[in-house]
């Protein structure tokens, strides 16, 4: 095998620009027709030596590629086709390795945890296409987004979507990561959404989180949102915004991070928007107990105060304990606290209309909902159990505390600038828990602007 010596401190010669502190590579190549390289980068630069690793990964699966091609192609020079990726993909230098390996990373995880979310993925778009797309709504595109889409073009309008799920009675929502196309047919510039670029579409409830392409309407350049319209304004324009993430890269990488650390669970192959805290785990005896929240933003508002959470409760019994330890729920115990400290209690039957029996090993789940008229609060309880071998044995189980928290939000400048005395809000009063069967489809309607957050038990 021939070693090709270091090729010096600088590869303007190619006719790529010198970049800082350089000096390259030590090469092993060509042997028994396997094309393989080995790198050492000795840079100060961290964003290059890690574009650079990347590109030359890609050089070398091009390189083999082309070994089963035809012979014309398959005697490109892996230089030839560095220096050509470079020039293609070198203005993402800051971006490319993060993002790159972070998209490897999400379809391996998708690969082994819900493949068929793998084939609603789309190619790659070319830089003509994001340079025609910008043409085309006036605005420039931010090139953490464009080099997203260099590596994949969104997805296709399907269910489940990239961007997770949420399920309740009556409610579902699943987000789709757009396509370039799509999302620049859904550019806005009305009032309340000027030069906002929509990034998912959920094709059951209408929702998006859109990217503000300007620092218009108090919004920061670059920041993801999902809009939230006053329900009390009588200026149409008038959109409050949660603030999901300061810039597409960051929005993203932390997502599929998230995804890939088991952060959020997989529920019938679709990732579900679940946040679980480790701390949030209660075992009484033989039964442990672990709950997990998400926010609702499509059935929130700002104003008037209306927060909607959704939580995932889960009971399980030791596979090592005893037979005669099988019991059945009968009824649960709520201490419902605001950010106030306002405190409510509730009790009723059963959860959710049922009244589970749980034996060893066995695993109960359900999912019920709560609001709150400030943006966090707790809860906490327990849930009072019989033995089903001792009829007349009662004893609790504990529910762990847990807290629900609404993201960061802004309120529409549109607003702002109105009376704020047109529009009296009592917020003393708070919505609790809403385990009760025949109440779950009342309580998932968004309400109407009564000037009051709506109570549900």
């Amino acid at each position: 095998m021939k070693i090709l010596k270091s090729i010096g401190p600088s590869i303007e010669p190619w006719g790529i620009p010198q970049v800082t502190c350089l000096q390259l590579i030590t090469l092993w190549a060509w042997s028994f027709n396997q094309f393989s390289v080995r790198l050492t980068i000795y840079l100060s630069n961290t964003y290059f030596a890690s574009f650079s690793m990347m590109l030359l990964t890609e050089t070398v699966s091009k390189a083999s590629l082309n070994l089963r091609e035809e012979k014309s192609q398959r005697n490109q020079s892996w230089k030839a086709i560095f220096i050509s990726t470079y020039s293609d993909l070198g203005r993402y230098i800051r971006y490319y390795a993060t993002l790159k390996k972070a998209w490897d990373d999400l379809e391996k995880y998708l690969g082994q945890r819900c493949p068929r979310m793998i084939g609603s993925l789309k190619e790659s778009v070319r830089e003509e296409d994001l340079d025609a797309v910008e043409a085309q709504i006036g605005c420039k595109l931010p090139d953490d987004y464009r080099c997203s889409f260099r590596i994949h073009n969104g997805q296709k309008l399907v269910v489940p979507g990239l961007m997770g799920s949420m399920a309740l009675s009556n409610h579902y929502r699943s987000e789709d990561l757009l396509d370039i196309d799509t999302a620049a047919g859904g550019f806005q510039q009305r009032l309340g959404l000027k030069q906002c670029l929509p990034l998912t579409f959920c094709i059951h409830t209408g929702l998006s989180q859109y990217m503000a392409l300007e620092s218009v309407e108090g919004r920061n350049k670059y920041e993801i949102f999902y809009q939230c319209p006053d329900q009390m304004a009588r200026n149409p324009s008038a959109i409050d915004m949660f603030i999901t993430g300061t810039s597409y890269l960051e929005w993203f990488t932390s997502y599929v991070n998230k995804v890939v650390t088991g952060g959020y669970p997989i529920i019938r192959d679709q990732i579900f928007r679940y946040v679980h805290d480790k701390e949030c785990v209660a075992t009484t005896g033989d039964i442990t107990v672990s709950v997990s929240t998400s926010f609702l933003p499509e059935l929130s508002s700002v104003h008037p105060p209306h927060y909607f959470f959704t939580y995932r409760i889960r009971i399980e019994m030791s596979k090592d304990a005893l037979p005669e330890k099988a019991c059945q729920l009968d009824s649960r115990y709520w201490r419902i606290t605001n950010a106030k400290g306002d405190v409510e209690e509730v009790q009723g039957p059963g959860v959710v209309g049922e009244f589970p029996i749980i034996s060893p090993g066995r695993v109960y789940e359900y999912t019920s909902c709560t609001t709150f008229s400030t943006t966090s609060g707790y809860m906490e309880g327990y849930y009072t159990f019989h033995c089903l071998y001792y009829k007349d044995k009662f004893f609790n189980v504990t529910i762990p505390r847990f807290h629900m928290v609404c993201p960061t939000f802004k309120v529409s400048t549109a607003r702002m600038e109105t009376n704020h005395n047109e529009y009296a809000v009592d917020e003393d009063e708070d919505s609790t828990d809403t385990d009760e069967y025949e109440d779950r489809r009342r309580v998932l309607d968004i309400p109407a602007p009564s000037g009051r957050c709506p109570r549900h038990t």
